[in-house]
């Protein structure tokens, strides 16, 4: 399951970045989150790579890699896009007009937006929001139209139909020569100038995280809450608490400066005006609120708190910037030993395969010899007298021709066994020593012919072996001066400092 959320979100990224530096860098931002667990500077990070619409969908394939613990937190501190419609009506004769402006048309390159909107106006009060791209105008596309033609579109009918989504971008563009940009809506500078910070970028400044919390107060007997409330920009709605008197009964139960009051008895504080939370407020004197911790706290903020707090941000960031900055170059560092690695087994592979073959060549001469003496001596002795292995002496002696039997007639014998009878015949001594001296004759000289062919044949074997011994003291001396080289190599190698 991992692996397939895993591969779902790479192949998002290689969709919708094209830049490989913004690729390395969300891919570095995910690994030192897990590191750090700190999930606002997550967020924070996250918004200089997701920096334009289309790109916004990456914010939903990043939520299945963040622990389940943090995935509430991580919803809340995320724009908030919609993908279904939302229609409304506004009515262009109102005393206040529509309560809205738009920026944005083709010629800049964008769609059309919601940028700014009126206090407790007409486009407020019917859900509209700052962020929101206006996609229809009474039942017509404006994806082609140029800003003039939306505002003459607008003006045609005294009720104006409007088909909307929620982005949470706003196109900026300060001058025709400028690229288009866009900036997240809690990026939004508001009317009077005063920039309005995320609660990511709070969040991660102060380091402490949002939480629901409920308490319950019990006013018998006392002098009131001990608190003063006021309601939330346009940009940032609800009721949050503005002030707490030390000692009172809200700073005992731990209510601070820019809780946000989202509910009291049941009653929704989410989208109440003032007027409304101060009579709920006052309405029983057993309260039971559930706050967000800190949720409004830059509203509050004096202008050294706001510097003391960015400037700790900004410290923290160069900290974070500065271990991607060591984990790329310690990345780069270790694809250099790997490509340098790779590069000597190829050649290590190369040079073993350059030994194999020298190998065989000298394999095939020495084969090429053995044909050759062996051609050689079946041209002298014959194939028929050409041993398959050299004989020992026990085998060249039983190996010698043995001597021809006898022809001579045999007497018949008595039946006394070894009595003979003369029958007048008697074997001349002189003949039959002739006849032995020539079979001496004969017998020696196979033997001479024998121990010719014998020392022949001891020659060729013994030309052989050293021929084999030369081979093998070529080979072992090859492999010598190989294994010497790679030790002369890794001794040049040099040592690499990570310090």
């Amino acid at each position: 399951m991992e692996r397939k959320v895993a591969r779902e979100f790479r192949h998002k990224v290689e969709l919708l970045i094209e830049n490989e530096a913004e690729k390395d860098y969300l891919f570095d931002v995910l690994r030192m989150y897990h590191q750090s667990m700190d999930l606002p500077v997550l967020v924070g990070d996250l918004k200089l790579v997701i920096n334009e619409p289309k790109r916004l969908p990456l914010f939903d394939a990043i939520r299945p890699l963040i622990p389940l613990k943090h995935q509430v937190e991580y919803d809340l501190l995320t724009p908030k896009r919609s993908r279904k419609l939302k229609e409304v009506r506004l009515d262009r004769t109102h005393r206040d007009g529509l309560g809205l402006s738009v920026r944005g048309g083709l010629e800049f390159g964008s769609g059309l937006y919601i940028s700014q909107m009126v206090k407790d106006g007409q486009a407020g009060n019917v859900g509209l929001q700052v962020g929101d791209e206006i996609v229809r105008i009474n039942g017509y596309s404006i994806s082609s139209c140029i800003h003039d033609e939306v505002i003459s579109l607008i003006k045609t009918k005294k009720i104006v139909s409007l088909k909307v989504r929620h982005v949470g971008m706003i196109p900026v563009k300060s001058s025709s020569d400028e690229p288009l940009k866009w900036h997240f809506v809690d990026q939004f500078v508001s009317e009077s100038g005063e920039k309005k910070s995320s609660i990511a970028g709070l969040a991660s400044i102060g380091g402490k995280e949002i939480k629901e919390k409920k308490v319950f107060l019990s006013l018998v007997g006392t002098k009131g809450m001990g608190i003063s409330i006021s309601s939330g920009p346009t940009q940032k709605p609800g009721i949050y608490i503005s002030n707490v008197k030390p000692g009172s009964l809200s700073a005992e139960v731990g209510l601070q400066v820019g809780d946000q009051i989202v509910e009291v008895n049941g009653v929704d504080f989410t989208n109440a005006d003032h007027k409304e939370a101060v009579r709920v407020l006052k309405s029983s004197r057993s309260l039971t609120i559930t706050v967000l911790t800190g949720a409004g706290r830059e509203l509050f903020m004096t202008d050294e708190e706001r510097l003391a707090i960015e400037a700790r941000r900004e410290l923290d960031r160069q900290e974070l910037m500065q271990q991607k900055r060591v984990a790329l170059e310690t990345n780069k560092i270790l694809k250099e030993q790997q490509e340098k690695e790779k590069q000597r087994k190829m050649e290590i592979s190369q040079k073993a395969a350059e030994e194999e073959e020298r190998y065989k060549k000298e394999m095939e001469k020495i084969e090429a010899a053995e044909t050759k003496h062996s051609r050689e001596w079946e041209e002298d002795w014959g194939a028929k007298d050409r041993p398959k292995s050299p004989s020992s002496p026990r085998a060249r002696k039983s190996s010698s021709p043995a001597p021809p039997e006898s022809k001579t007639t045999k007497a018949k014998s008595s039946p006394f066994g070894w009595f003979y009878r003369y029958e007048g015949k008697l074997p001349s001594l002189r003949k039959k020593g002739e006849k032995k001296k020539k079979k001496k004759k004969v017998s020696n000289m196979d033997t001479l012919q024998e121990q010719r062919k014998n020392k022949k044949e001891m020659e060729f074997e013994l030309k052989l072996a050293m021929e084999k011994e030369e081979m093998y003291e070529r080979e072992k001396q090859l492999k010598i001066n190989r294994l010497v080289q790679e030790v002369q190599k890794q001794v040049l190698i040099p040592h690499i400092s990570y310090g």
